[in-house]
């Protein structure tokens, strides 16, 4: 709050300097009370054209949104969402600002009473087209993982799923899942440590990309798109992970998937049925419910 109240100082270098402690300070105060001014302030810190400016400013909001339901909803009344999509449209290949501000959209669009207004947001002020580009390789595996994120919690809201489809969401995180899951893959096989990518291991990728995916096919377009590009072998063999969130998301997307007959049938023709009896018995509350509901649906 102190150093809040230096954020519209005259003196750049003031101002700068504030915003470096801030940045630092956040990633401990996720927890501090009482920060309205300060999160209105570097809300509008966002329009500012200051690369140093932009990256403390969208540091700090992905730090102070972190698992903070009062700070999320405080940032989202505050317009935090659209002044986050300017950002991340002005950074181009700036990682330092899209990197934080994909992280803040993700903490802004889930678990607070305004999450669906974020999700809504982003939509509303043309969000989505530049969001699903962020999937593109070369970019940074910790930007991928947060945009993935970032998307599944856009799938929540029914009114995103058009105009992600039309940003061709689903063929993207497709592509990305079959990558992330053959260089797991050639890990195991050669009895190596999974290694981290810039920090983030494949199977994060695996697991994110099949959640949105999860989320996705609960409309009946998009459904149909998922199965289409021959997803269904895939997500049968995820049902053998050793990672159990990645047993429970692709139980979950064949749950969805096997709504349409023909796409219960290509589940069924895929062997699924050993697997999702084994999944019954799962510690797992969710992925026995999934497994469950998709031997109850196919033949």
């Amino acid at each position: 709050q102190a150093l809040g109240k230096h954020l519209t100082s005259n003196s750049p270098r003031l101002v700068q300097n504030c915003l470096w402690t801030l940045r630092n300070l956040s990633d401990v105060a996720t927890k501090q009370e009482g920060l309205e001014s300060v999160l209105k302030i570097l809300v509008n810190q966002l329009s500012v054209d200051d690369v140093n400016v932009l990256t403390c400013a969208t540091g700090t909001l992905s730090n102070l949104t972190c698992n903070n339901s009062k700070n999320k909803t405080l940032v989202t009344q505050n317009s935090g969402v659209e002044a986050l999509i300017h950002a991340i449209l002005r950074a181009g290949d700036k990682d330092d600002i899209t990197e934080p501000a994909v992280c803040a959209l993700r903490h802004l669009t889930s678990r607070h009473p305004e999450a669906e207004m974020a999700q809504n947001s982003v939509r509303l002020n043309y969000g989505i087209p530049a969001i699903v580009k962020l999937l593109n390789q070369p970019n940074q595996w910790p930007l991928v993982k947060a945009t993935i994120g970032l998307i599944r919690n856009l799938a929540l809201c029914p009114a995103n799923h058009a105009p992600l489809q039309e940003a061709a969401v689903i063929p993207r995180l497709v592509q990305l899942l079959v990558k992330a899951h053959q260089d797991a893959q050639r890990h195991v096989a050669a009895g190596t440590q999974q290694p981290y990518t810039d920090g983030v291991r494949m199977e994060e990728i695996v697991e994110g990309c099949t959640g949105a995916l999860h989320i996705l096919a609960r409309d009946p377009m998009n459904r149909m798109e998922i199965f289409r590009l021959n997803t269904i072998p895939l997500f049968v063999q995820l049902l053998y992970s050793s990672v159990e969130n990645i047993q429970r998301v692709a139980a979950g997307v064949l749950c969805e998937l096997a709504q349409d007959k023909e796409a219960a049938d290509a589940i069924d023709g895929e062997g699924a049925s050993a697997p999702l009896m084994e999944l019954l018995h799962s510690r797992n509350e969710g992925t026995a419910t999934y497994a469950a509901a998709v031997l109850f649906r196919i033949p």
